[in-house]
């Protein structure tokens, strides 16, 4: 299913690399993250190339609800907690900062990508929590404001914590403006990097830096990020004939909606559950608030995201690893990749080209704190769970499939996974992930397999949908 930003725009197309290159700094990955990392280094004088595994954009940048904005749901308090007043202060106002240059980039390039500047609010069902947050917005310079009613909504709220200023836009158009004049090769996945060279199925690039820009680094050791973090699915559908809110909204608990508008169109987000837990989410219950709260109106289309998730909400951005001085990293963004991927952009720039930059001991790789050593923890709890989840047994035979679909049985003597087609054939999957074992689980909301350990994700047939995983979970 694609988002409604796939369905109304047509990315250029970029050729696949086949012959060897040299180049400053290669950057794996095509999305948000890795474009704006590309167009800095290129501003800087550095040859910087692309290499994208699929389609630019064809990941999270393409699926996300494109908020351009620094209020990033109900985060302020937790940040100041995290991270103290100082770093928390830099953190923010990066964030503010990305919001500006984003509009200073689409404003001085005329880049036409349905750019809207708007207010955005995080509305909920607690008053006091609404004035801590708003109190802990301020202090870490957030113009914020704290209003009593959400007139726009058709909900009772207790308020809604405000900031002016910000924005919202079509991510491809803008993407396709920003990767205009890279280096770009597509449908060019890096197997492997070995010191200074990264292997493609094409060619070798030769780059002094590399930077993975690539969602979930798939590179396990160093750098350890499959035990740092985890991966969470949300659903959006697009409605029409719903209101349309002036701002874009995000709701203050795990219950709450996300809200924006575009064209005619309500985009509705929610459902969200760790990657692995479908049975938690996915788009029944979000369906079910459209029809609640939006009465007459029709899904016109419907999306999942899938994002990277810290234990102390901050991303991870800069080296990869201290026995990889020069490899580069941005990942775990907390659903909030847009600004995330400018502040990285910058950081990252800075960071290749030997200028400091304060911002980069607040989201490095290598930060560590009690509170988040914790959910370490329990994300390394998580993934013992799933790893022996491999060895429980299916008690349904092959028969217990009705055509149309899917899950895990008994065959010949194995657990596996298992597709239905419309014709009755059945597809087997592996349901050991080829990442590190865990047993993949099914997804009916999307027909998928997922890793709830590492959130790798395969479709019905066992290809390779999202990573860290990089072989399909076939069998033969």
């Amino acid at each position: 299913m694609g988002s409604i930003w796939e369905k109304s725009w047509q990315m250029p197309r970029r050729g696949r690399l086949e012959k060897n290159i040299c180049a400053d700094a290669a950057v794996i990955g095509g999305g948000m993250a890795g474009v704006l990392t590309a167009r800095a280094l290129g501003r800087a004088g550095l040859r910087a190339v692309v290499l994208e595994a699929g389609r630019l954009g064809g990941g999270a940048t393409g699926h996300t609800t494109a908020k351009v904005t620094a209020q990033h749901g109900l985060f302020c308090a937790a940040l100041l907690r995290a991270a103290g007043p100082a770093d928390a202060r830099l953190y923010a106002r990066a964030n503010l900062a990305a919001v500006e240059d984003f509009r200073r980039m689409v404003r001085q390039e005329n880049i036409d990508c349905d750019w809207e500047d708007c207010a955005a609010a995080v509305y909920g069902g607690r008053r006091a929590v609404l004035e801590v947050e708003a109190a802990a917005a301020r202090r870490l310079g957030l113009p914020v404001t704290l209003t009593a009613s959400t007139s726009e909504l058709p909900f009772e709220t207790a308020g809604a914590v405000w900031l002016e200023g910000q924005a919202r836009f079509h991510p491809l158009k803008f993407l396709a403006a920003a990767a205009e004049p890279l280096e770009v090769y597509e449908h060019t996945p890096v197997r492997r990097v070995e010191g200074d060279t990264r292997l493609t199925p094409g060619g070798r690039v030769r780059a002094t830096a590399v930077v993975f820009a690539c969602h979930y680094p798939f590179v396990d050791f160093p750098g350890l990020y499959f035990a740092r973090m985890y991966q969470q699915r949300s659903y959006v559908v697009a409605l029409e004939g719903a209101p349309l809110p002036d701002a874009v909204y995000i709701g203050a608990g795990p219950e709450g909606l996300s809200l924006r508008r575009w064209q005619n169109y309500l985009l509705l987000g929610g459902g969200g559950h760790r990657t692995g837990e479908a049975d938690k989410g996915g788009y029944p219950p979000l369906l079910a608030q459209a029809e609640k709260w939006f009465p007459g109106s029709r899904p016109a289309a419907r999306w999942s995201a899938q994002d990277c998730m810290t234990p102390d909400g901050l991303p991870y951005v800069g080296r990869y690893a201290p026995s990889r001085p020069n490899w580069y990293v941005a990942t775990g963004f907390h659903k909030w990749g847009m600004t995330g991927s400018m502040l990285a952009a910058k950081l990252l720039a800075n960071m290749i080209c030997g200028r400091p930059d304060p911002l980069a001991a607040v989201v490095s790789p290598r930060r560590f704190s009690a509170a988040a050593l914790g959910r370490a923890l329990a994300q390394g709890r998580q993934a013992v769970k799933g790893l022996a989840r491999r060895f429980l047994p299916a008690g349904a035979g092959p028969d217990s499939l009705a055509p149309g679909s899917g899950g895990v049985i008994r065959l010949e003597g194995e657990t596996v996974g298992a597709w239905r087609e419309a014709d009755g054939r059945l597809c087997v999957v592996d349901l050991r992930c080829p990442h590190m074992g865990c047993r993949l689980e099914w997804n009916p909301h999307e027909r998928s397999w997922d890793c709830p350990c590492h959130g790798s994700r395969f479709d019905r047939y066992g290809r390779l949908l999202d990573g860290p995983a990089q072989k399909e979970a076939r069998y033969g």
